[in-house]
């Protein structure tokens, strides 16, 4: 019976000592190596919907309108997302994220009129929109149903850039903007999952610049995302 177990015996003794050499030969990950590890790229699409605002041009910039009412409609549209998210542990992490979208400033009221063609109502401004936020992240270490609940909030800004044919030739503006986030993730292998969000994110609505635009209102955007991540 021992002569007929040897070869196994031998076998086995074999091929432990080779997965030993084996796991000598491969070093272990660097800390620096194992931080990388967390890092996840996520692209995401996004439904943008914004606040409707009204308020009167405000005095003191020698706007020939001033203290005449004005409405500021966005249109709806699609746009794109994409996140680096590091979650350094549990409860703590950081995400940058990218967003790009197109969508009109349509300009109401009297405020408008006052200076449009005769019969002209609206003044449309139709603008590249990108977001540059960086924020605080948050992935809790369970999961319900199989969806990991993620939030995080943060800072940046928003460039509005007036396209080329729609533009009005109007000038690009910037506003700081604050943001939100919820969501949830599923990860269906060890480097890719699904990710369902909703955002919200708050800045004052853009003027381009001009004072006959200038009303100072604060507004909020509105954005379902959905898409998918890749973890190194």
């Amino acid at each position: 019976m021992i002569r007929k177990a040897f070869p196994l015996l031998a076998i086995l003794l074999f091929a432990s000592v080779a997965k030993g050499a084996s796991a000598q030969t491969t070093p272990p990950p660097t800390p620096l190596e194992r931080q990388l590890d967390k890092l996840d790229l996520s692209v995401q699409g996004a439904g943008i919907f914004t606040h409707t605002v009204s308020g009167t041009i405000i005095s003191g910039l020698s706007a020939p309108n001033q203290g005449e009412n004005m409405t500021e409609i966005a249109s709806s549209t699609l746009g794109a997302l994409v996140t680096v998210r590091f979650p350094a542990k549990p409860y703590f992490g950081l995400e940058f994220n990218y967003s790009y979208s197109r969508f009109t400033e349509n300009f109401e009221g009297p405020a408008v009129t006052s200076f449009l063609p005769v019969g002209t109502t609206d003044y449309p401004v139709q603008a590249d929109v990108s977001e540059y936020t960086l924020g605080y992240l948050v992935e809790i270490p369970y999961t319900i149903d199989g969806l990991q609940p993620i939030f995080s909030a943060g800072l940046g800004t928003t460039a509005f850039k007036p396209t080329p044919l729609g533009g009005e030739e109007e000038q690009e503006k910037a506003r700081m903007t604050y943001y939100y986030s919820a969501g949830v993730q599923k990860s269906l292998s060890p480097h890719f999952g699904l990710r369902l969000g909703f955002r919200q994110l708050f800045y004052l609505a853009p003027d381009f610049g001009q004072n006959y635009l200038v009303m100072l209102q604060h507004t909020t955007t509105y954005e379902p995302t959905a898409g998918f991540y890749i973890r190194y």
